[in-house]
């Protein structure tokens, strides 16, 4: 009787002991695909007001009555940026990126993707990817531009507004990409995609084809489009511990009527918590491109934008200041007696969390 009670009480605890391993294995499983799944975004809002120009708005275009031409942080007084969140999964050989942006800003950000949705989009990025190999990855979806220095979320922008180059290059492509690691310094990417912007669906049944070559931190990108093209150069240098200089050129031409221009970036680290940083930009037109607001053929526009940014925890907070000198008298540009003038001057507060 002895010897069957004790055969039991092994028999059970060997099966307990096994239940915890069990359980122990998959906390470890769970513990694992939860670093691979993560939760991150931002939240921005800002204070905008002109120095020289009309401080009202539109009611009947429903933009601001002075404004740069360019994209984003252009609403005065008190005004909302976006609430942006992404979803990921990043898995050994493949994964998900689902990007969701609410707000004025994402809404401009997807300005031709809400064709299909009555009610609007609210998706920046939804892709999928393989990395077929440690040197190649395929990417299979709606991502944002591969052009240009600056992005659509203001967490990865030193300034907080943005450039003309950004504004007028392309901001999303929908398509299939190949990213290749030619060697640790040179990399590789080819892309075929719906037309520019247009990201739920193709309605022209003609494609895009982008290409872009790297070396080390420097771009040279080209993007075709049904008889349009551009060409652009997107790198920087850290020229110190403290200061950066970034560059970003491009050219666009679509049957005599596109843009050219180059923008410098050159930023001071002064602390751990604060960088000064300096845009310059000259923007040309080819023709009535219609960037500067003026009407007239060939105008231009140098843009000269100061930004502080202090850092309090995942809070950034950047005061900046912005002058827009074009050389002809711009519609974008309006006095306080909603007469057409050659520059703006105009002061940003913008706060940034990022999760």
């Amino acid at each position: 009787m002895k010897t069957i009670i004790y055969t039991k009480y092994v028999k059970n605890l060997l099966l307990f002991a096994c239940a915890l391993a069990s359980m122990a294995t998959f906390g470890q499983e769970d513990e694992e695909e939860a670093k691979k799944f993560s939760l991150s975004g931002s939240v921005d809002a800002y204070y905008r007001t002109n120095f020289n120009g009309d401080n009202g708005f539109d009611d009947t275009s429903g933009l601001p009555n002075a404004a740069p031409g360019s994209s984003f942080a252009n609403l005065p007084g008190f005004a909302l940026g976006m609430a942006n969140v992404i979803a990921a999964y990043d898995g050994e050989d493949v994964g998900f990126v689902a990007d969701l942006v609410f707000g004025p800003r994402g809404t401009d950000a997807i300005f031709a993707s809400p064709l299909y949705s009555a009610t609007g989009n609210i998706v920046n990025q939804l892709y999928v990817y393989w990395n077929v190999s440690e040197s190649v990855k395929l990417t299979f979806g709606n991502f944002n531009t591969f052009l240009g220095y600056e992005v659509i979320s203001p967490v990865a922008n030193f300034n907080y507004s943005t450039s003309y180059l950004f504004s007028y290059g392309p901001f999303s492509h929908t398509g299939l990409r190949a990213d290749f690691a030619l060697s640790d310094d040179f990399s590789l990417m080819l892309a075929v995609m719906n037309p520019t912007d247009q990201t739920e669906l193709n309605p022209t049944d003609k494609y895009a084809f982008g290409a872009q070559l790297g070396y080390s931190g420097q771009f040279l990108n080209f993007l075709a489009d049904d008889g349009a093209f551009e060409i652009d150069f997107t790198g920087g240098f850290d020229l110190s511990d403290e200061f950066f200089l970034g560059i970003n050129a491009a050219l666009y031409d679509n049957d005599d009527i596109g843009f050219a221009g180059v923008a410098l970036y050159p930023q001071y680290a002064t602390s751990e918590n604060f960088t000064l940083g300096l845009r310059g930009e000259y923007f040309t037109e080819t023709g009535d491109y219609g960037a500067i607001g003026t009407g007239v053929e060939d105008s231009s526009v140098f843009a000269v934008t100061l930004t502080g940014s202090a850092t309090i925890g995942n809070l950034m907070i950047k005061p900046e200041l912005r002058l827009d000198s074009a050389s002809d008298d711009s519609f974008n540009f309006l006095d306080k007696d909603l007469a057409a003038q050659k520059s703006l001057s105009s002061f940003v507060l913008a706060a940034v969390y990022s999760f």
